[in-house]
């Protein structure tokens, strides 16, 4: 008898695929949209469920969490949508897109007014305001975005680059790192298991059985080509 494919175990959600709740405590998230002035960063932490530490910020009577950037200390001031004496920025602060001078490096970026930050959040990255006619033109690694201009983000670059530099050294490392994260380690291919396993499975080599598989289709059954415009070898 067969064994459900990884699609379908992640799907069902069992104990190798379920991340702990206690991982995803902190939500990343930025003050109202009328705050302004001074916060002070009371404490910088550390989330399993992400792969840069995270600041813990007060403005006023509002907590909230969001990426530490890069060179932040833990009661360092920053400002919110407000400028400081000679209209200087420092790293760590929050403004506005429309605010924030071209070529600066920013990071944790809104997709609309108030939304969050949502785009770049990984450590060691960062976006670069670019140009400023209607909307704001953000470069994120090579790509062109726009974006309103009342979306905030923070200066600077994320906190925490170099974390791929490090080797890991031993296996245990990388299973409790994917254990925190709720994913499977290690992965099989699928060529490599039996074919009552998986739809590649049991080739003598990795001879993939070709198959198109509808966009709708449920986890089970979405392996493949997924509902592409076409196949083969381009001529």
């Amino acid at each position: 008898m067969g064994k459900r494919i990884t699609q379908q175990a992640r799907g069902k959600g069992s104990l190798t695929f379920r991340v702990r709740p206690r991982a995803y405590r902190y939500k990343i998230n930025y003050p109202k949209l009328n705050a302004e002035g001074a916060a002070k960063i009371i404490k910088l932490l550390d989330s399993p469920a992400h792969s840069c530490p995270l600041a813990k910020i007060k403005a006023g009577d509002e907590i909230f969490f969001c990426p530490a950037a890069d060179g932040v200390y833990e009661g360092q001031e920053i400002m919110i949508n407000k400028k400081r004496d000679g209209d200087s920025f420092e790293t760590g602060d929050i403004f506005r897109l429309k605010d924030i001078p071209i070529g600066t490096k920013i990071f944790n970026i809104e997709v609309s007014p108030g939304s969050g930050g949502k785009y770049v959040r990984s450590s060691g990255c960062f976006g670069m305001v670019m140009n400023k006619d209607k909307d704001v033109e953000i470069m994120i690694n090579k790509r062109k975005i726009k974006l309103h201009e009342d979306c905030r983000a923070i200066i600077g670059v994320v906190a925490g680059d170099g974390r791929l530099m490090k080797p890991l050294l031993k296996a245990g490392k990388k299973h409790y790192m994917m254990l925190a994260k709720g994913r499977k380690w290690h992965r099989t291919s699928p060529v490599k298991v039996n074919a009552i396993d998986h739809p590649f499975g049991g080739g003598r080599g990795k001879r993939i059985k070709s198959k198109i598989a509808k966009r709708n289709a449920p986890p089970g059954k979405k392996v493949g080509h997924l509902s592409p415009k076409k196949t083969g070898r381009k001529r």
